[in-house]
């Protein structure tokens, strides 16, 4: 121990009101970590659907319509009404789902829904001990080294914000890129993942064609039955292959959803892609919200999100190339990658409270 800290801990006094809301904090937090497998576990059994718009229900009858034991229900429903997820009437001992819970947590079609949060957490957490020993290495490690649930899971988390804005809002926000879409276009999606950007487009654009392209061989076979079974396979087709070498030239528009960050050479990205795009074509670039400085960057969205970063997208950056953004990248380190990739024109076209939406052209 240090002189300096030897000081510290013997002649400043503790702020006691400083020190309680902190330790209130602390309980929270850890409230909030533990009763996360709860959420899943009610996501799982269906609990949350069969409280969903069913009105007040005690423990006994909401285990009697799920097949499970009262005792574990009972508790379960203590748990969930001390986080405020769920409602419970002292007059009546019974329990409900409040109806804006209920579509955050069932409706995986509304912009609302929250579950694949839970299961992104999950997933990479996974992950912890060699993350924790990456701090000392500075190795880092691929998506497709993370647990075989992250990946669905990542769907779960992104498909709901694509459902409610890709077509209504961020199409419309670049220069005359619908009414390519609608005539007519050839669009690349890197980094597709299970597909659901790449299908949301193809479901709105019937005269386009769309070719999604990642470097994770699971994914892809997701991503072409999902197609199929989506009624658009004759016009999709999905690829393994990387950012740097996906196949195809004269794209219309070449789309990064939320997949930029976590490439470790996002400029040699943005060098193949201004090489395939069309003369008067467009890169669509979704990345998480984040600011400009650390200030900017100190809320919940950030908080969630950077935590995601250290688990999930610097190590994959790391393991796969020289430049690790992270997904809380600034905008003008986004400009910076864009231009040195041979892209001159860059611009925020439009944004929600958890994205930021950039068009870049030649």
């Amino acid at each position: 121990m240090t002189q300096h800290e030897t000081e510290t801990k013997t002649t400043r006094p503790l702020d006691e009101a400083k020190a309680q809301a902190f330790l209130g904090k602390v309980i929270t937090d850890c409230g909030a970590a533990l009763s996360a497998p709860l959420v899943l576990i009610g996501d799982a059994l269906g609990l949350y659907k069969a409280m969903a718009f069913a009105g007040p229900q005690t423990s006994a009858e909401l285990a009697a319509r799920t097949g499970t034991n009262e005792r574990y229900i009972r508790e379960w429903l203590l748990n969930q009404a001390a986080g405020g997820y769920i409602e419970h009437d002292p007059a009546t001992d019974r329990y409900s789902l409040p109806d804006e819970h209920a579509v955050a947590l069932t409706d995986d079609t509304s912009p609302l829904y929250v579950g694949g949060m839970f299961h992104i957490v999950a997933a990479v957490s996974r992950a912890q001990s060699r993350i924790q020993a990456a701090f000392r290495t500075g190795e880092g490690m691929l998506w497709g080294e993370h647990d075989a649930a992250l990946f669905p899971a990542t769907e779960r988390l992104f498909r709901p914000g694509y459902v409610a804005n890709l077509i209504a809002s961020w199409i419309p926000a670049l220069d005359g890129v619908q009414a390519k879409l609608e005539k007519g276009a050839k669009v690349a999606d890197i980094g597709c993942g299970h597909g659901a950007s790449t299908l949301v487009l193809a479901e709105a654009y019937p005269n386009s064609r769309f070719h999604g392209f990642d470097n994770h061989g699971p994914s892809i076979e997701a991503a072409r039955q999902a197609a199929q079974e989506a009624g658009v396979g004759e016009r999709v087709t999905f690829e393994v292959a990387g950012a740097q070498n996906y196949s195809g030239a004269d794209y219309d528009l070449v789309a990064f959803f939320d997949c930029l960050h976590d490439m470790g050479d996002p400029i040699g990205a943005m060098r193949h892609t201004a090489e395939t795009l069309a003369s008067d074509g467009t890169v669509l670039i979704v990345e998480p919200m984040a600011g400009n400085s650390v200030e900017e960057d100190i809320n919940p969205v950030s908080r969630f999100y950077s935590a995601a970063s250290v688990l999930l997208c610097m190590p994959n950056a790391i393991a796969s190339g020289p430049l690790a953004l992270g997904n809380q990248v600034s905008e003008q380190k986004l400009r910076e990658v864009v231009n040195a990739g041979g892209l001159t024109r860059f611009r925020r076209a439009t944004q929600t409270p958890i994205n930021r939406i950039f068009e870049a052209r030649r």
